[in-house]
């Protein structure tokens, strides 16, 4: 039998991408670094954080500690981790680790992303388990885990004819019960940011920080374009139960102010952080939402320490901190030399 872990359970280790000079972040490349920099020394507080790189020499140049940083190098076409990585689930017979590489198009097929899609398969001996190849386009911030049997997932993204338009929602069901191992899929199909590449990843609108919780983004300005889909969204949040029947606990976080950049609205949201072990990382952008951001989570997440971290340059290139990782569960070991 496998199990989905959440991303609350204990880990082993996180892994980015670092920005190098030929991807999108090109044009504000040392302001996009110091920004993955910042994640990756607040994530090697807590846990090992695994850099993949163009450049190994070049980049440990940029920390001043590399304590807890692990390096290796591939050319990625950008740096989207929390995408093209595997992802983890355990066989619980076995109590091993098997990392499912799914294929990543670009988000629909609207980049280049070829380079991405065989990171994987390419650094497959550095993690310390199996990897199996899964032939569904399938991203990681498109579907969340409570660790107890249910994912959630938005329609627009993994039911958009852009992925895989040869499955049906019933076959979409079966194939994500089949590899994650969970009993049901809770689908939501309102909410949306707008700049945002992905088709209304669940990342970017409503995660789950214990079995039983969601954490969501909650828009009460009714003016902002996204009030209406957002409150839809909520509605639904409310009408979702667990694997047993039980509602889900709701606490909501604040649509951030609107962020432009070359006249397009960014996809900013505090619903991209990353919880890692005994410390949550939240994305924030330089606006007085920050403050209320950090004072719910920090509420929310007793017991881990709430690390804020800017943001900003990040949603210039359509997404935010959770974006740029993935984390491993403490099944996976790395094997570096």
């Amino acid at each position: 039998m496998r199990y989905f872990p959440a991303e609350f359970e204990p880990q082993s280790f996180v892994q980015l991408i670092f920005p190098h000079p030929q991807s999108d972040w090109a044009p504000y490349l040392e302001e996009a670094r110091q920004c993955f920099v910042n994640i990756a020394s607040a994530v090697a507080r807590y846990q090992p954080c695994l850099i993949i790189c163009d450049n190994v020499d070049t980049v440990k140049s940029y920390f001043s500690s590399q304590d807890n940083l692990l390096f290796v190098t591939y050319q990625t076409d950008d740096t989207w981790a929390r995408d093209c990585s595997v992802l983890s689930v355990i066989d619980e017979e076995e109590d091993e680790a098997l990392l499912l590489d799914f294929t990543f198009t670009g988000w629909g097929g609207k980049f280049d992303a070829s380079r991405d899609n065989g990171m994987s398969r390419s650094l497959c001996d550095v993690y310390g388990a199996p990897m199996k190849t899964v032939d569904v386009i399938l991203e990681g911030g498109g579907i969340e885990s409570n660790g107890a049997g249910s994912l959630l997932t938005t329609a627009e993204c993994l039911l958009n004819p852009n992925r895989n338009a040869h499955l049906s929602k019933a076959q979409t069901e079966t194939m994500l019960k089949k590899e994650f191992g969970i009993e049901q899929i809770l689908w939501l199909h309102h909410g949306y940011l707008a700049g945002d590449d992905t088709d209304s990843h669940i990342d970017t609108l409503a995660r789950f920080i214990d079995t039983d919780t969601i954490m969501y983004v909650k828009c009460d300005d009714e003016n902002d374009e996204h009030y209406d889909a957002l409150k839809k969204m909520e509605e639904e949040l409310h009408s979702l139960r667990d694997s047993e029947g039980e509602p889900f606990k709701l606490i909501s976080l604040p649509m951030c102010q609107p962020h432009f950049y070359d006249d397009e609205r960014l996809p900013a949201t505090y619903a991209n952080f990353l919880i890692i072990n005994d410390a949550v990382l939240l994305p924030v952008y330089n606006e007085p939402n920050d403050e209320k951001a950090i004072a719910i989570c920090e509420k929310a997440f007793r017991g881990r320490d709430i690390i804020p971290i800017d943001c900003s340059v990040l949603i210039r290139q359509h997404g935010s901190l959770h974006c740029v990782t993935m984390q491993f569960p403490e099944e996976v070991s790395l094997r570096l030399d």
